[in-house]
C-alpha cells in the first residue's frame, strides 16, 4: 500500500501545531518570530482555524495537537492563554487536542497547571525551554513536574536548537543550551510516570535524543520542525527500526505545512505499512490516550 493510500484513511495525527493567527505569530512570537521568518525567507501571514482544519483534512490528517505558549517572563511577550486554547479546542472538538502552557518562571505556574487540566480539561503541556529561558533539570522546577505527574497528563518539551531570534544580535538573548535533550534525561529519570514527548529531531543533539528515547520508557520524540528531507539519516533509520514504537509525526504548523511534510516523508523514506501507521497515528493515539 502506498503512503497516499494510508493517508486516505484520514487517521494521521499531527502532534505539534501552533496557531496560524495573530495570537501566536504576532503577539507571543513578536520580534523573535519575525527573525525566524526573515532567516528562512517566509512571510508572517495569518489565517483562521476553518482554513487550517480544511488544509489538514485535505492532507489526510484527522487531528492536531494545538499547543499553548507562555514565555512571558523571559521574552516580555504576552502568552497564548490556556483559556484561548480551550476555546479553540471546543469550537473544533473533533479536530484539536489542546495542550496548555505554563511559564515555569512565574510564581503561579503550579496553580495554573492544575487549573489547565482540572478546569479547562486540556490534555497536556507544552514547554519551550529556550524561549522560556529555563533548565528543566533545575531542582526549582520539581514541584511543577511532581504536579503534572500527579495530574496524569503528558508533556511536550522542545528539543534542539531554535530558529526564534535567528540572526539577531545575541539571538534576542535566547540560550540554545536549554534545548539540549540531556537536561530532560534527568527529568525522565526522576519522574518515571511523567510521559515526555521531545519535539523535533534535536539538532545538533540528535544522537543524544535517540539514546534517551531508547533508554527511557517514558520518553518519546516527534519529527516536527524539519521536513524529512533535512532530518538526519540515523534519526529516520531509528524511526523505522528500534524506535518505531516511540516516534511520531509532527509538523510545527504553520511554519511547516502538512502537505509539504508528508510529501517529503514519501520521497525520503521507504518504511513498511506497519511502521507508517505507527509513525502517523498509532503511536500518537497511545501517547495521547485517544
Amino acid at each position: 500500500m502506498s503512503l497516499d493510500d494510508l493517508l486516505a484513511e484520514t487517521r494521521a495525527i499531527d502532534t505539534h501545531a501552533h496557531q496560524p493567527t495573530r495570537e501566536f505569530l504576532e503577539d507571543a512570537g513578536g520580534q523573535m518570530m519575525e527573525d525566524a521568518a526573515s532567516k528562512f525567507g517566509s512571510e508572517m501571514e495569518t489565517w483562521d482555524y476553518d482554513e487550517m482544519v480544511e488544509e489538514y483534512h485535505a492532507a489526510g490528517v484527522a487531528k492536531a495537537v494545538l499547543l499553548g505558549w507562555d514565555a512571558e517572563t523571559n521574552t516580555g511577550n504576552p502568552p497564548v492563554p490556556n483559556d484561548y486554547v480551550a476555546e479553540v479546542r471546543d469550537e473544533h472538538e473533533d479536530f484539536f487536542v489542546g495542550f496548555a502552557s505554563v511559564d515555569p518562571l512565574k510564581d503561579d505556574c503550579v496553580e495554573e497547571a492544575v487549573r489547565a487540566v482540572e478546569d479547562l480539561d486540556l490534555s497536556g503541556f507544552k514547554f519551550q525551554q529556550i524561549a522560556q529561558g529555563f533548565d528543566p533539570s533545575d531542582p526549582e522546577h520539581e514541584e511543577l513536574w511532581n504536579t503534572i505527574e500527579d495530574l496524569g497528563v503528558p508533556c511536550v518539551f522542545h528539543g534542539g536548537n531554535s530558529t526564534l531570534g535567528a540572526g539577531a544580535p545575541g539571538g534576542r538573548g535566547l540560550k540554545v543550551k536549554h534545548g539540549n535533550p540531556m537536561l530532560l534525561d534527568d527529568v525522565a529519570a526522576e519522574h518515571p510516570e511523567l510521559q515526555i514527548l521531545i519535539a523535533h529531531p534535536a539538532f545538533p543533539w540528535e544522537k543524544e535524543q535517540l539514546a534517551i528515547c531508547q533508554q527511557k520508557g517514558n520518553v518519546y520524540m516527534d519529527l516536527s520542525g524539519w521536513v524529512p528531507k533535512y532530518i538526519d539519516e540515523q534519526v529516520l533509520h531509528y524511526a523505522g527500526t528500534i524506535l518505531q514504537d516511540k516516534v511520531m509525526f509532527g509538523t510545527d504548523y504553520p511554519m511547516i505545512r502538512p502537505d509539504d511534510w508528508l510529501d517529503s516523508l514519501s520521497e525520503h523514506t521507504d518504511y513498511s505499512d506497519e511502521v507508517y501507521r505507527k509513525l502517523l497515528w498509532e503511536n500518537a493515539e497511545a501517547f495521547l490516550d485517544l
